[in-house]
């Protein structure tokens, strides 16, 4: 007959996990989802309240039931941390505001009050499917958590603040967000003292005009714009009364992305290392402090002139160009090694223009749009870059159905003196015999540069 097992202290000799001390168990719980974590409570009454010591609080009310069910879980947990005096780090919540959840209004305001303490390192609040109507207002202990390094807010109000002291924030998402007006939003950026990263994603309603961002440490900037489902939203934006004024000397990295502000200030005081503009992209009008076209054209381009990597849509690729056109002495991407474009329509003359304007370039990366239909290449002369520095070449999204579309290849093959590598993305039909591109001409193709490797990829 077995002996019974002996207890100690509520547990057993040979449950050795429960003998190890809160601070050890509670780093074995953080490997844990939060609410694996919680079901550890029900094992005994040792660990009872142990998952309360765990630092890191990550839940999305998509796994839970119901709406009701997270709210009352949430609450639970508030009530329990209180009285087990719990100090988090780390708040990662993704709570979906449906119809069900409107009944409990302002219950991410209650939590995020309860943990915005002196010791909130880490704060990720995301809230989806939310009316307008409903957004959740932030409390103004946010504005004051002396330890958070990084924050993100996803569809909530930032209004009611007057002033902000966050001192060790670095990095900051801002998404789809309303906020009392512009002023408050370039307040609460500017009172972040050591703010190096910020990411702001704008919508038509959001109650900014021009978003002004005035830092001496930001070193990255992200400004999206996003119009809604089917763009609809896109015929309430005022192109003409909206911009972005960028005072960061420290930047460098910058990215736009579908962002239609007519105006754009970037003022720096060194070099950017990389450029993105994505999506549609606009610089045509007065800005706001009455600069003409071409001064506020110019002083934008100039402030990314020597930018080291860059990768750019056709629109904002059109507005380079076109700008370049109007100059006596064509502006120069003189530092631009890394070059990514979008080309569509008949873009013979926009490529010659971008190339012509970066002398050293070394790498770049040709995004065709399907509907393409580029002439046989003819340049004056030969741009510099391929006679002294592009080693690597990549042509994508070429689609067969033009013969013409072989030239693309074919003219940086015939004049890269030091060309390396030449990346083709073909369609899957370029095993067709009656293909205009067949495999064999493509690699067939004559070489400047004898060291130059033709590298054919078939998509599917």
């Amino acid at each position: 007959m077995e002996e019974p097992v002996k207890r100690c202290g509520g547990f057993s000799e040979d449950d050795l996990i429960s003998r190890l001390p809160d601070a050890l168990i509670s780093q074995i719980l953080l490997y844990l989802p939060t609410k694996e974590a919680v079901r550890t409570s029900v094992l005994s009454s040792r660990w009872e309240s142990v998952w309360l010591l765990i630092p890191v609080l990550e839940l999305k009310s998509s796994e839970f039931p119901s709406s009701n069910a997270f709210v009352g879980f949430m609450e639970k947990f508030v009530a329990l941390a209180k009285v087990e005096n719990s100090c988090l780090h780390k708040v990662k919540l993704s709570i979906r505001k449906d119809d069900e959840s409107e009944n409990n209004m302002s219950c991410v305001r209650r939590w995020v009050d309860f943990v915005a303490t002196n010791k909130l390192k880490h704060l990720d609040v995301e809230c989806v499917l939310v009316k307008r109507e409903c957004l959740e207002v932030m409390p103004l202990s946010l504005y004051f958590s002396q330890k958070l390094v990084y924050l993100r807010l996803h569809c909530v109000s930032l209004v009611g603040f007057e002033s902000v002291s966050i001192p060790c924030l670095k990095t900051m998402h801002l998404e789809k967000n309303v906020y009392a007006n512009e002023k408050c939003l370039e307040s609460l950026i500017s009172s972040c003292p050591v703010l190096e990263d910020l990411s702001i994603v704008r919508k038509v309603d959001d109650n900014v005009d021009v978003l002004r961002v005035v830092s001496k440490t930001l070193t990255s900037v992200r400004v999206a714009f996003d119009f809604g489902k089917h763009k609809i939203e896109l015929y309430g934006f005022d192109r003409l009364n909206s911009g972005v004024s960028i005072d960061a000397p420290r930047l460098k990295h910058l990215t736009f992305r579908k962002e239609p502000s007519a105006s754009k200030v970037v003022t720096i005081s060194g070099s950017l290392a990389k450029v993105e503009i994505t999506g549609y992209f606009d610089i045509q009008l007065d800005d706001e402090v009455g600069l003409p076209v071409n001064q506020m054209a110019c002083n934008f381009f100039t402030g990314i002139l020597r930018v080291r990597d860059m990768k750019i849509s056709h629109s904002a690729l059109e507005r380079i160009t076109s700008y370049f056109q109007t100059q006596e002495s064509a502006p120069r991407f003189c530092n631009l090694s890394y070059l990514e474009a979008q080309f569509f329509f008949s873009s013979a003359k926009i490529l010659s223009t971008i190339l012509e304007s970066c002398p050293n370039l070394k790498s770049f990366v040709m995004n065709i749009d399907y509907s393409t239909l580029i002439a046989p290449i003819s340049f004056a002369s030969v741009p510099h870059c391929l006679l002294s520095s592009l080693e690597f070449v990549k042509i994508i999204r070429i689609y067969n159905g033009e013969p013409v579309n072989i030239e693309v290849p074919k003219y940086f093959l015939e004049n890269a003196v030091i060309l390396k590598k030449l990346v083709v993305h073909l369609s899957c039909t370029v095993r067709h015999r009656n293909s205009p591109i067949d495999l064999d001409d493509l690699l067939a193709l004559p070489k400047r540069s004898s060291m130059c490797q033709i590298v054919p990829v078939v998509d599917r």
